[in-house]
């Protein structure tokens, strides 16, 4: 599979420190609801959030420019209200971006992705009329039983027209539940659930054939991956043992295609099995504002994540 080429090279080389895992809110977000539904708090102070205020938290972080992405959701409907909503946000992050040029690109958000059509149709409008960087994309869509990962064969015109345009894709793990509640208030499903969720999602492009069969596709996994990086041996051996055509070692070159960014993620433990696993240059900066800021366990972890400012 070719080389892709560095995130960080199609940037100026002025900007040392980029945020590729940075959300932004529309105003008709009804955060604290959607929180309580998946046992997460948003800080007070972030919403509602402006663009003002990750500004300013981009100054504090000494994040030089942001990749704003609206907030993964699984659900939803094909029909004209989904798609006029995914280009109200989409709209709503232009603006943004065009007031704030040297400071913010934004991810295409897509309609709920069953809409084959309405999807493409976006993609092209986004990144044609808009300029958006790239695409956002949750893990799967759908919910419960009837959910659909992003590897599944009806999303093929999506993936082929990424492809295409050798588009970045953001992946984050949707904040759906599993069989069994979450176990404490403190383990919410952004805390147990999206992790796995990014994982599934990433084994699926893997083992489906998708890393190759669209290779042109930069995909970033949020959150280092979830659990790529300590899963992906027992993908290997078990999916082609479970008759996978893929080979265990063309398994793992695939899943090292992919890219990691360090939201949430930047412990001296993760970052060191993480720079063992891939390229140094397939490991990029996130913060997961606003959700959270800049996060490290201890002052150990934040310089070891510091060490390498372009990441």
């Amino acid at each position: 599979m070719a080389r892709l080429t560095p995130f960080h090279a199609l940037f100026d080389e002025r900007i040392h420190r980029i945020d590729v895992h940075h959300h932004y809110f529309t105003p008709d977000l009804d955060k604290e609801k959607s929180n309580a539904a998946v046992g997460w708090k948003t800080p007070a102070a972030n919403v509602p959030w402006s663009s003002e205020i990750s500004l300013q938290a981009m100054h504090d972080m000494n994040v030089d420019f942001a990749i704003l992405s609206f907030p993964a959701l699984a659900s939803g409907s094909v029909d004209e209200l989904n798609r006029a909503t995914a280009r109200r946000r989409n709209e709503y992050a232009s603006e943004i971006c065009q007031k704030h040029a040297n400071k913010f690109a934004f991810l295409v958000t897509l309609p709920f992705l069953n809409d084959i059509e309405g999807a493409v149709h976006e993609i092209q409008y986004g990144m044609d009329s808009l300029t958006a960087y790239g695409v956002s994309i949750s893990s799967c869509y759908g919910e419960g039983p009837a959910a659909t990962y992003i590897g599944d064969e009806r999303y093929y015109p999506i993936w082929a027209e990424l492809d295409k345009r050798r588009a970045v894709v953001f992946l984050h793990g949707s904040q759906v539940p599993s069989s069994t509640p979450y176990p404490s208030p403190f383990l919410g499903l952004p805390i147990t659930e999206v992790p796995n969720e990014t994982f599934k999602a990433a084994a699926h492009l893997v083992v489906t054939g998708h890393r190759r069969r669209f290779p042109n596709v930069k995909i970033i996994l949020a959150h280092l991956g979830g659990n790529v990086p300590f899963l992906s041996a027992r993908v290997a051996l078990l999916s082609n043992y479970m008759g996978c055509t893929l080979t265990p070692d063309e398994i793992l070159d695939d899943f090292k295609t992919f890219y990691y960014e360090t939201a949430l993620s930047a412990s001296e433990l993760s970052l060191t099995a993480m720079e063992k696993f891939v390229q140094h240059d397939h490991i990029l900066f996130g913060t997961d504002f606003p959700g959270k800021r800049l996060f490290a366990t201890t002052q150990k972890d934040l310089t070891c994540l510091q060490r390498s400012p372009r990441v």
